[in-house]
């Protein structure tokens, strides 16, 4: 005898079979018991939540000869004949390749014959929204007014494409997608029965892998058992048959993409492709990840919620303390994007680098939800620079000395360019500026206003320097509205900043405008103009 898939062989044949679907077969049962047995019902849900199945007990459930507690004994005539698929009673119709309006006048003429045995006349009608317009029309008054001893039970997955008045002559079931919790034990005791050993681990991600669907979770352990025929199915070999991903490696990918290690990231993408790895479903996987590291870090006591290990409950919360809430929200959007592409993409590694590419490089996307995260990588940038310049300039100080250079004297230039003075602090510290400085800083001033940020770069070209005394750099701009932005508070840090980093001597920078109605020179002395007149080149 050939082999039957576990999906078939351990198809439910009575209501206490079907899991997760309670609350449907509660009511049906009581219908049944009642004697309230309605004339059209719609059974609605996601593949493999148990329509069909639920609809051929209930045919035989109405027809039994020896009902127990709603339920069909399953021994008579009529629940043998009904399983075997011989009895007239039941007519289970493809809607996909029976969609015209001659099937459906067919089924017309048919139900004016009265069943040969049993109660009722059953028509299954399976993916009922691929039916024409026409087809639709030409079931609406059958549907409306059956004969007593009709019962219709319409089947689909996409109950949208139905018909407002179908909908409205029928009794409307919602299957919900059955939960990873009732998948597992389901499985558990089929492989007590089948007496296949399997991990636990392994049976919850066939489980989560279903989404819900009990027959793609037993098709998909079929698959697992039949690659490893006669040994225990470990976890690992789960992940190896499905194409799959552990979380530990979701873990070190995201921790290079929050270090926005470009490099590292494509290396383990390089290492996935090479075990064979499905991209697609490590795109759905790792996504899945990201919204468990999302429910972490905005809710509290979410071990309840979470499906998960409490080492990876662990995991999960040292690495929301890594990563913002909105650099959160723009991974997810960028994967749920890209799982949708990968379906149909012929180049599914490059799309999958240029979207890692793109979390660790927010510059790339103009969307609003990453400023944010571009702001941040700008502010590791400067963070890093600063600490690479103070640590030059520890490094520097600690070599020359004092002075700036072994042997050097106060009121001596070091090998920069910038003046020493007598009272220069000790090696580390950073002296306050003298007029000579400040003077340093103005010869160079031009370069130093092209380093700044975007917004003040533009008002500082029509800037004109002055001295406001030992240690005070006067920016004077043509206007207050030029002033006020590149006199706030973080621009004048930024400018101050560049200036340490450039002279290593701290100076202070003022901001102030020409009032309307006067001259520069009336009030400033352009030291600029004066020290540029000193220089002078040498052939």
């Amino acid at each position: 005898m050939s082999y039957t898939a576990l999906y078939r062989k351990f198809r439910p044949a009575e209501f206490a079979d079907v899991k997760g679907q309670d609350h449907i077969i509660t009511t049906l049962q009581n219908q049944i018991r009642a004697d309230r047995i309605g004339h059209a019902y719609l059974f609605c849900g996601t593949r493999g939540t148990g329509k069909t199945t639920v609809a051929k007990i209930f045919a035989k459930a109405v027809n039994c000869e020896h009902p127990v507690d709603g339920s069909p004994c399953g021994e008579c005539g009529m629940c043998r004949a009904i399983a075997e698929g011989t009895s007239m009673n039941v007519i289970e119709i493809d809607a996909a390749s029976n969609n015209g309006v001659d099937n459906i006048r067919e089924i017309r003429e048919e139900v004016a014959y009265r069943p040969t045995e049993g109660r009722y006349k059953v028509y299954i009608i399976d993916e009922v929204h691929m039916l024409s317009i026409g087809a639709f029309n030409a079931l609406l008054k059958t549907l409306e007014e059956p004969p007593e001893y009709v019962i219709f039970i319409l089947a689909t997955t996409e109950v949208h494409k139905i018909p407002i008045t179908i909908l409205s002559r029928c009794q409307h079931y919602d299957f919900k997608r059955i939960s990873i919790e009732t998948i597992t034990d389901r499985m558990k005791e089929l492989m007590d029965t089948e007496h296949v050993e399997i991990e636990d681990r392994a049976l919850r991600y066939i489980a989560k892998a279903a989404d819900g669907s009990m027959r793609d979770a037993l098709s998909l352990l079929d698959q697992c058992i039949a690659f490893y025929m006669g040994q225990k199915v470990t976890y690992d070999n789960v992940l190896e048959v499905l194409g799959a991903v552990d979380t530990d490696v979701f873990s070190r990918l995201l921790r290079r993409v929050i270090d926005r290690d470009v490099p590292g990231v494509l290396d383990i993408v390089d290492d996935l492709v090479m075990q064979g790895r499905e991209l697609t479903q490590l795109a759905a996987d790792f996504t899945w990840y990201l919204r468990n590291l999302l429910l972490v870090k905005t809710s509290d006591n979410i071990e309840d919620v979470l499906d998960v290990s409490t080492e990876n409950m662990m995991q999960l919360k040292e690495e929301a303390q890594m990563i913002e809430q909105d650099a959160l929200f723009r991974y997810i959007r960028i994967f749920s994007e890209l799982s949708s592409q990968l379906r149909y993409a012929t180049q599914k590694r490059v799309m999958l680098e240029v979207a890692l590419i793109k979390l660790c490089t927010p510059a790339m996307e103009s969307a609003q939800d990453s400023l944010l995260d571009r702001i941040r990588a700008v502010e590791e940038k400067v963070e890093k620079g600063i600490e690479r310049a103070a640590e030059m300039q520890r490094g520097y100080a600690k070599d020359q000395g004092a002075y700036g250079r072994p042997g050097g004297e106060p009121g001596q230039t070091d090998g920069y360019g910038a003046y020493r003075s007598a009272d220069a602090g000790a090696a580390g510290e950073i002296p306050a500026a003298i007029p000579e400085d400040v003077q340093e800083v103005v010869k160079n001033f031009r370069s130093i206003a092209g380093e700044t940020s975007g917004m003040i770069r533009s008002y500082l070209k029509k800037a004109r320097l002055s001295l406001g005394g030992d240690n005070r750099l006067l920016i004077v701009l043509p206007d207050s509205l030029a002033a006020s932005v590149v006199g706030r508070e973080d621009h004048v840090q930024e400018l101050e900043s560049l200036i340490e980093e450039r002279i290593g001597k701290k100076v202070e920078v003022e901001v102030r405008h020409v009032e309307e109605g006067r001259h520069f020179e009336d009030t400033f002395v352009d030291i600029e103009q004066k020290i540029n007149m000193k220089i002078t080149v040498e052939d």
